[in-house]
C-alpha cells in the first residue's frame, strides 16, 4: 500500500541560550589595561608609596592577569587608581610622538665588555643594565621619551653602570652599594610634566652613577626635532 507523502518541514534552528551577563570584573584584560595599571605601579614607585621590591612583585602580578577584576586589586591602595584606569592618559608635552605600549624591558648587558646606548632613541618604560667585569653606558640627553615615567634596573658587579639625563628633568634613585658605590644625583624638575627616570639596583665591587648633563635640556631637543620635522 502506497503511503501518502507527508510534505517535509522545515527545520527549526537551535535557539542559543540567554548570554550571561558579565560582571565588570570578570571581562578579559586588554594589553592597554595592563599597561595603565603597570603605569600607575611605576608612579607610585617614583614617588615613593611602593619599594623596588612590592613594585616588581605587583607588576609580575599585572602581566599575569587574566580579567579586570584581577588587576584593581593591586592599585586599590595607590591614589592614582581612581579615573586613571578607566580613561587613557592625555598627550603628554615631552612625548616627542604617540604613545607606545609598554612591550619587553630593554637590556643592556656587559661582560667582560661594554655597551652603550646614546643618541637619538626612544626610551621604553623599562631598561635592564647589567655590568659584570664590564661597562654599561646609558645616555639620555638626546633620547625621545614617549611616556613620563621611566625606570631603571642597573646591576653593577665588578663593573659600572653610568647613566646621564637632561638638566631638566627629575631624577630618583634607591639601590645599594656593597664594597662598591650607588649615586643618584636627584633632581626635581620645576614642570610637573616634565620626563621623570627613576634609577633602582645596587653595586657590588662597582659603581652605579646616575646624574646629569650640564648644558643638556629635554626643550632644546624638542625644539630642534620640530624644525628638523618641519613642524
Amino acid at each position: 500500500m502506497d503511503l501518502e507523502k507527508q510534505p517535509q518541514q522545515p527545520l527549526t534552528p537551535a535557539v542559543p541560550p540567554p548570554a550571561e551577563v558579565l560582571n565588570g570584573d570578570d571581562i578579559r584584560a586588554s594589553d592597554a589595561d595592563r599597561d595603565r595599571i603597570a603605569d600607575i605601579l611605576r608612579e607610585a614607585m617614583a614617588e615613593g608609596r611602593l619599594t623596588a621590591d612590592e613594585h616588581a612583585e605587583r607588576v609580575d602580578l599585572v602581566y599575569r592577569a587574566k580579567t579586570v577584576g584581577e588587576l584593581q586589586p593591586l592599585v586599590r591602595d595607590l591614589p592614582a587608581a581612581s579615573g586613571s584606569t578607566a580613561q587613557s592618559p592625555g598627550p603628554r608635552p615631552y612625548s616627542y610622538g604617540p604613545e607606545t605600549p609598554e612591550g619587553p624591558a630593554d637590556n643592556l648587558v656587559a661582560v667582560f665588555s661594554s655597551s652603550v646606548r646614546k643618541g637619538r632613541w626612544r626610551v621604553g618604560g623599562r631598561t635592564n643594565a647589567f655590568a659584570l667585569f664590564g661597562s654599561v653606558e646609558i645616555d639620555l640627553t638626546e633620547a625621545l621619551f614617549g611616556q613620563r615615567f621611566t625606570v631603571i634596573n642597573a646591576t653593577a658587579i665588578f663593573g659600572s653602570v653610568e647613566i646621564r639625563v637632561p638638566e631638566n628633568i627629575s631624577l630618583r634613585g634607591n639601590g645599594t652599594g656593597v664594597f662598591g658605590g650607588f649615586e643618584v644625583k636627584s633632581l626635581e624638575s620645576a614642570d610637573p610634566e616634565a620626563p621623570v627616570v627613576v634609577v633602582n639596583g645596587y653595586a657590588v665591587f662597582g659603581s652605579v652613577e646616575a646624574k646629569p648633563k650640564r648644558g643638556k635640556f629635554v626643550a632644546d631637543l624638542q625644539r630642534r626635532l620640530r624644525k628638523h620635522l618641519g613642524h
